[in-house]
């Protein structure tokens, strides 16, 4: 059975930066059931704690905080790159351990982000671009979804 690395507030944890969880859609439960889901929190598992200030990404490019060429910025101008980078690479870990292909991130997180992600004016403003950890799942090959998204997700991992 293949498994499918969820970002934990998906899963109804309270790990969001302001402490809340973002939701348990039925397919997530289900797959939950069958034993499929290992769940993470990048951000948490990186060291950063619950709740925590915003971040966001100048740019909104994950894949440059990977290069060292953007940092991961606090709304008060602290520096989290090295959580950030730290929780990727936790995930990255789960993924060769469990021989995961399919994720299901949170949307527009700066580390889960698939397709857009805030542009670091902390103004809600969104951008095309990706998460951290999703930008190192990609580099190994994962297929990464957003909770809105799930469909797909289901199809890619009946197709593996």
């Amino acid at each position: 059975m293949h498994k499918v690395l969820v970002s934990a507030c998906l899963l109804g944890q309270p790990v969001r930066y302001d402490g809340r969880a973002s939701g348990h859609p039925d397919l997530l439960q289900q797959w939950q059931a069958e034993g499929r889901i290992v769940p993470l929190c990048p951000e948490v598992a990186g060291g950063l704690p619950t709740p925590r200030p915003p971040a966001e990404i100048p740019g909104g490019q994950g894949a440059a905080v990977l290069e060292g060429n953007a940092q991961v910025l606090t709304i008060t101008g602290e520096d989290v790159s090295a959580q950030f980078l730290a929780g990727a690479q936790l995930a990255l870990a789960l993924v060769r351990r469990h021989g995961i292909r399919i994720a299901v991130l949170k949307s527009g997180s700066p580390s889960c982000g698939n397709v857009l992600t805030y542009d670091g004016t902390f103004s809600g403003t969104k951008v095309a671009g990706e998460g951290v950890t999703t930008a190192l799942l990609r580099r190994e090959g994962v297929q990464v979804f957003s909770e809105l998204e799930l469909e797909a997700a289901e199809l890619a991992l009946k197709q593996l």
